[in-house]
């Protein structure tokens, strides 16, 4: 029986896909190369791909094409961490390649399949094989030469699972790096459990973490806050997704810019981008028929989502309680700006510190805790710019913050690729906006992080080997730039030992002091530096960051 899979079925698949990495993210988080309680990878594609399902649960769809572009536009808002940005762009060159098919036969699915892997690619400005890259390519090629129209769906998936578990065995003889922490990719065995939750929904075997139908953290509204009495101040917030359609407009020149100024002259708050030909829009208005009927002169609704804001204001803020000043500046829009900063940062005095150099929005995210790119179109928003800086500090963030610039339309926003926090501390200390012109802006902001150098400490999760250091579990580890300097049992002579490998022959040393940093530890390093590197500029910050117990800014 040759392959025929509708909407229906690939959602059956996804969630199953979506429940079996759920099952497994602890130990996908573990493959890192790094020994670091990094919980990134297993954690950002599951959420990356749950935003998808979110986004699925609620639609009935019976063509594929519609379900599996649903899921994209899901994936693709949620997407946080390189992995989780691979992913949705997987799944977003699979959307677009079963666009229009009701029922996907083996051919098509091949197809889209490698449009997946062609989008996934384009993604990454440098590809590296031995990643989640190389296992999902080597996959569907290996497996589309083993199947033929005969092939039922159950057969395709168990050879393409199994061509994806060879192909991630593999991995560590593509990437040193993999070999010699003794691991496999971390992203390759992500994209494996997702597809053998796909062969066990066709098997017909019960996943135990099934995904409930709604978010179960969505609280229960309470209808009573608005009565026949109640008066509409807060209006709705409405979203939706908006297929384009070739009868309506053109789609060449079909303007997301003049679809936002008329947005504007109903409500606030807008979001609106697109992908392909579906179009994203969120707004706050009074008048939710109207950004209907007009969005409807373009196309037709794939979702439709508009919900009181009355209710969800008072499930937030207790109905006899007036607004506090705070409050109030919160529902207020800023001005419409020429620059502004948006940069990302854990631990509120970091935060605070960024704030200070003039960051305009903190994304509050990094190791542990990326941010989806949702996420960096909400600060987009937030901060009303014409062009818009972005300083994610972290490697694993830039690709989110891309994606999430790629999907937003009312700014030029550009992402400077700071890839720690000393990269986007030295960004941001010297920020100039007095020549009013961008490019030289831009310049500017990538000269200033030149040179400087963050070293992290923390304890390592597992016993491994790094850069040629033999690394004990519960050690404490210093790296930087993903470059192994140190690992010692004791918190303190690791530090000492760290900040002893960078600080020769720079100017200055700012440590940001973890949160469970005591006041014994932050007086035991002053001393320090005062004995040992006294020729150094030394500035203290309590960081309050989690993961790492010193960082440490060296320029």
């Amino acid at each position: 029986m040759e392959v025929e899979i509708g909407g229906k079925e690939f959602k059956r698949l996804v969630l199953g896909g979506a429940a079996n990495l759920h099952l497994n993210v602890k130990e996908v988080n573990e493959l890192n190369v790094f020994p670091i309680p990094d919980g990134d990878t297993g954690e950002n594609m599951y959420l990356t791909l749950k935003g998808g399902v979110d986004a699925l649960q609620d639609a009935d769809v019976s063509a594929v094409g519609e379900a599996a572009q649903g899921l994209a536009q899901g994936m693709l808002l949620n997407a946080r961490g390189n992995s989780g940005v691979i992913l949705s762009q997987l799944f977003y060159g699979l959307g677009e390649g079963l666009s229009g098919i009701e029922q996907v036969n083996l051919s098509q699915l091949i197809s889209a399949l490698e449009k997946g892997v062609k989008c996934a690619y384009g993604a990454v400005a440098e590809p590296v094989e031995g990643t989640m890259l190389t296992v999902a390519r080597e996959a569907i090629e290996r497996a589309k030469v083993q199947c033929n129209n005969e092939t039922s769906a159950a057969e395709f998936f168990d050879v393409y699972l199994y061509e994806m578990k060879s192909s991630l065995e593999r991995t560590p003889d593509l990437l040193p790096i993999l070999k010699e922490a003794g691991v496999i990719d971390s992203g390759g065995a992500g994209l494996v459990y997702i597809f053998e939750g796909f062969c066990k929904v066709l098997a017909g075997e019960e996943i135990g973490a099934e995904l409930s139908a709604a978010d179960s953290t969505k609280k229960t509204l309470d209808f009573s806050k608005f009565n026949e009495d109640s008066e509409m101040i807060f209006g709705y917030c409405t979203e939706l997704l908006l297929q384009l359609q070739r009868s309506k407009t053109d789609l060449d020149s079909f303007s997301v810019q003049a679809l936002i100024e008329f947005l504007s002259t109903v409500g606030d708050s807008i979001v609106a981008f697109r992908t392909g030909h579906i179009v994203k829009i969120h707004v706050h208005t009074l008048t939710p028929w109207k950004v209907l009927a007009h969005c409807q002169e373009f196309g037709e609704f794939l979702t439709v989502k508009i919900e009181n804001m009355t209710l969800q204001h008072n499930e937030t803020v207790q109905a006899e309680k007036k607004s506090t000043l705070s409050d109030m500046m919160k529902n207020v829009k800023r001005a419409r700006r020429k620059f502004a900063v948006v940069t990302v940062a854990s631990g509120e005095g970091l935060i605070s510190t960024f704030k200070e150099l003039g960051a305009d929005y903190v994304v509050s995210g990094g190791q542990t805790n990326n941010p989806s790119a949702e996420a960096f179109i909400a600060a987009f928003d937030e901060v009303n710019a014409d062009c818009i800086f972005v300083l994610p500090n972290n490697s694993n963030i830039i690709l989110a913050a891309k994606q999430a610039a790629s999907m937003y339309a009312d700014s030029d926003v550009r992402v400077i690729e700071s890839k720690s926090i000393g990269e986007g501390y030295a960004a941001l200390s010297m920020l100039d906006l007095s020549s009013d012109n961008a490019d030289e802006i831009e310049e500017l902001l990538n000269e200033n992080m030149q040179g400087v150098v963050t070293a992290m400490l923390t304890r390592a999760v597992r016993s491994t080997s790094v850069d040629g250091i033999e690394i004990s579990k519960d050690d404490y580890i210093g790296f930087t730039s993903k470059k192994m300097r140190v690992s010692m049992p004791s918190k303190m002579g690791a530090v000492y030992a760290l900040v002893d490998a960078v600080a020769d022959g720079n100017e200055f040393v700012i440590a940001a002091y973890g949160k469970d940093a005591t006041d014994e530890e932050r007086a035991a390093f002053s001393a320090y530096m005062a004995d040992k590197h006294s020729r150094i500029e030394f500035y203290e910050i309590d960081g309050g960051q989690e993961v790492y117990d010193f960082l440490l800014i060296v320029q």
